[in-house]
């Protein structure tokens, strides 16, 4: 429905801003990465998403339309609200959780207040597939201390796999190619799971 608002900013809290557009005051709930983006002249402009609700209707605001994209996102998972979304969008800059959803990094995800293992995990598993093509990331990127084998398992085991049964056709795909990439070692080892 509100798609965009442009006016006079009236006040700026790291929660929320008042946007005066025409007369009428907006109370815009917006996240510390985008009030870090906001600056301090009169003229705004921000990318709304309007929330409808039994008792309450929110207007979110961003700095950018991946911003307001990431958000609507977060809120399709089960169990992620609007307080939740803006909180992580708070906590982590949109490519941060761009690159720890396309990554299955549950434990970046997991530093967020309020979210836990399983809220971490279910982010992951409903949202990778749509961050990679939407915003065309890597899969899966190395990371520093981390062999091949290590990666793969915690990528199966964040898919929901059995860790025991994993660990046997990944050690299985790894002795008969010891130098194969992560992609390769996880899409065998779903063939065999």
């Amino acid at each position: 429905m509100i798609t965009h608002l442009k006016g006079r900013l009236v006040e700026k809290n790291p929660t929320d801003v008042v946007i005066d557009c025409n007369g009428i005051g907006y109370l815009v709930h917006i996240s510390l990465h985008t009030y870090s983006q906001i600056p301090d002249q009169e003229s705004i402009s921000l990318y709304t998403y309007l929330q409808v609700k039994e008792d309450a209707q929110n207007l979110f605001g961003f700095s950018s339309k991946v911003e307001r994209e990431l958000f609507k996102l977060l809120l399709s998972v089960s169990g992620v609200g609007a307080s939740t979304a803006r909180t992580m969008l708070s906590s982590l800059s949109p490519d941060q959780i761009k690159e720890a959803i396309a990554n299955a990094d549950v434990a970046q995800i997991q530093s967020v207040k309020g979210i836990g293992a399983k809220t971490a995990q279910r982010i992951i598993l409903d949202l990778k597939d749509k961050v990679i093509k939407v915003y065309g990331i890597e899969e899966v990127s190395a990371q520093k201390g981390n062999t091949n084998q290590d990666e793969a398992l915690s990528a199966l085991e964040v898919l929901g796999f059995n860790k025991k049964q994993a660990e046997k056709v990944v050690q299985r795909i790894v002795s008969q190619e010891p130098n194969a990439p992560v992609e390769q070692i996880i899409k065998e080892a779903l063939k065999n799971l």
